[in-house]
């Protein structure tokens, strides 16, 4: 068959056929890895007649009319109407707005953002989204020229009294209340989305249904009272475990998760006898949930092996206690005196054997796994093992999954850290089983992801951090910026093309500011090179602590250019950090800390205690004081 005919099919389908990678090298994507992605999304590339027939298909959906057209404030709508119609524009309040199409048979541009329905004579009902020019931010808020600083928070790794050793929502209000008490005002979190149950191994980004919480995080004595939290909990027999698990410095997930389950039942069986107002709360929330809460309770109780009515029930009101438990904390966050208080974190997919996957079949994109391709961090790339929607089915659902998911991240938070958002453009999928390097980028609509995302943000008043690292595509950055998306600076990777750490007035004014993440080695242990010492002990490359010694020389002397002194003290690197240009500062609680694992080693499942390190018991309050001082020192003042 002809090559040509493939690659025209591909790069109408929105495959990159030709790529860049990070070290500016050109690339051409094989023929097999373009007839396998195209055979995901429905379109046959076998032979040159399968790609003309799918080329076909491709140009008759496009001429289609969208299930939502979606515009910015002020543009026009076209509907290709008679000009002079008459139309009637329904607000979601159910206001009326009426009036006459233009000559080009238009409607001129809505002045308020929301969500819209078209009347028009000889048309079927048009459903339109009218977004803001950018995302609410900081400035909205807090007024141009805030400085705030806030603190990273693994939910998993914060200790509460009768936390399963886990961690809950409890653990993460208390946390919250601490640094609100000095002077923060967010709090952000690792993703809370519920994951399917553990068979040895858990992920926070590897999730069954980002729509939902996990039930592990709930915290019954918020929503419930302490006295029948305890006595449920006494009822279960699990008293004991609960004590160990706690004590614990390493997660036991699948103990954790028995035991915790052990008392939810328990909680759910008492319920019956809960004061009428909660049972009164329980009912609209499973009345507002509909199908949706039923869909992924039968697909949530089927996992652990029960699909009985009670089962069912169990997984709705387990979704009720946590809904309620985040809503307690964040309330508590704002009593403090945070101005966002919780921050979100949205994974960039999901299980595809999961609830969400099943409760959008029609949209996912099959056959495919996402990951990245190979870069300075990660020089064999990454097969990430999760799934997505099909940049087609998005469309063809009038984007309605994506909004379903932006609503559930951002309710009852101050804002959403968004994985890997340069997938809003493109993402790298690989054919189930390949390897990372025979991936293919595949596009999405990014106008449309990003428009939804401004308009979503100001429904829910929620600020937008975009984690925009690793392969970036040429004028993305700038695009989300002018979308008001905050981007991502970290401290270790703050660089020139030469390798030095660059000065404060070459970091980002519209990007937050931080030490490390999740994904790369606390301070303490980078200056130790202890990720150096893994890779060399996991086979994943050399240990060459003598370079890394070089680099924290560098850094030092950096930071003792800009504050004086000779750089080596932690706090100087908190305060180097804190004090560059971003309106945001967060610091990871680990640095905090002085830890010296990092949460997660990519490239590892079992190999590295991933995902399940706690944060030490008793906390030095002296340590945590001094370190959040010296971080928050620049903030709160106002740019001149």
């Amino acid at each position: 068959m002809s090559d040509a005919v493939l690659y025209e099919l591909a790069e109408a389908a929105g495959l990159l056929v030709d790529w860049v990678d990070i070290a500016g090298k050109a690339h051409r994507v094989a023929p097999t890895t373009l007839r396998e992605v195209l055979e995901a999304l429905d379109f046959p590339a076998n032979n040159d007649a399968a790609c003309s027939d799918s080329l076909r298909r491709l140009r008759e959906c496009a001429k289609g009319t969208p299930q939502l057209c979606i515009v910015t404030v002020g543009e026009p709508v076209i509907v290709n109407g008679e000009p002079g119609a008459h139309y009637q524009l329904y607000d979601e309040s159910g206001e009326c707005i009426e009036g006459r199409l233009d000559t080009d048979g238009r409607v001129s541009g809505i002045s308020a953002f929301g969500y819209y329905t078209l009347l028009c004579r000889g048309q079927d009902p048009v459903s339109i989204a009218v977004a803001p020019p950018r995302c609410y931010g900081i400035a909205d808020r807090c007024g141009d020229g805030a400085r705030r600083w806030g603190v990273g928070l693994q939910v998993y790794s914060a200790r509460e009294e009768r936390d399963a050793g886990i961690g809950d929502a409890g653990a993460v209000a208390r946390w919250a209340c601490r640094i609100a008490g000095a002077g923060g005002d967010i709090l952000g979190l690792s993703p809370v989305h519920a994951s399917r149950p553990s068979f040895g191994h858990y992920s926070p980004y590897y999730p069954s249904d980002r729509r939902f919480l996990e039930p592990l995080y709930a915290a019954p004595a918020l929503v419930l009272g302490k006295e029948e939290a305890d006595a449920a909990l006494a009822e279960a027999g699990v008293s004991a475990e609960f004590e160990a698990l706690h004590a614990a410095p390493l997660i036991d997930w699948q103990r954790s998760t028995r035991v915790k389950w052990a008392w939810l039942k328990r909680l759910h069986r008492r319920f019956e006898f809960a004061s009428a107002h909660l049972r009164e709360d329980y009912a609209r929330f499973h009345q507002m949930g509909g199908e949706r809460l039923r869909h992924y309770a039968r697909h949530a109780a089927a996992d652990r092996g029960d699909k009985n009515e009670t089962a069912v029930d169990l997984q709705c009101f387990a979704q009720w206690l946590a809904a309620r438990s985040w809503s307690e904390a964040q309330k508590q966050a704002c009593e403090a005196g945070m101005a966002f208080g919780l921050i979100a974190d949205l994974a960039v997919g999901f299980d595809p054997a999961g609830a969400e996957a099943s409760a959008w079949r029609q949209a996912v994109l099959p056959g495919v796994t996402l990951g990245a391709p190979p870069d300075a961090f990660n020089p064999q790339g990454q097969t990430w093992g999760i799934g997505t929607y099909s940049p087609v089915g998005l469309i063809r659902e009038g984007f309605a999954p994506f909004i379903q998911l932006l609503r559930a991240v951002m309710r009852d938070r101050g804002g959403v850290r968004i994985d890997h958002i340069l997938g809003f453009l493109r993402l790298w999928t690989v054919p189930a089983g390949g390897a990372s390097a025979d991936g293919v980028y595949l596009r999405y609509p990014f106008r449309q992801l990003i428009q939804l995302l401004a308009l979503e943000s100001w429904r829910h008043r929620a600020i937008v951090i975009g984690e925009d690292l690793g392969v970036v595509p040429a004028g993305l950055r700038d695009e989300l910026s002018h979308w008001g998306v905050l981007g991502i600076d970290v401290l270790l990777f703050a660089r020139g093309h030469d390798g030095a750490f660059l000065s404060l007035d070459h970091w980002r004014h519209d990007a937050v500011a931080t030490t490390t993440t999740h994904d790369l080695p606390t301070l303490v242990g980078w200056r130790k090179g202890l990720d150096m010492l893994w890779r060399a002990r996991l086979g994943l490359g050399e240990a060459s602590l003598k370079n890394r010694h070089a680099d924290v020389t560098q850094l030092q002397d950096r930071v003792a250019s800009t504050l004086g002194g000779d750089g080596t003290a932690l706090d100087d690197w908190l305060r180097f950090v804190s004090r560059g240009p971003s309106p945001l500062a967060l610091l990871p609680i680990e640095d905090a800390l002085e830890i010296e694992e990092q949460p997660n080693f990519p490239g590892t499942v079992d190999q590295h205690p991933n995902w399940r390190q706690r944060l030490p018991e008793p906390i030095s309050e002296t340590m945590l004081t001094q370190h959040f001082s010296a971080f928050a020192e620049s903030r709160g003042e106002t740019e001149a």
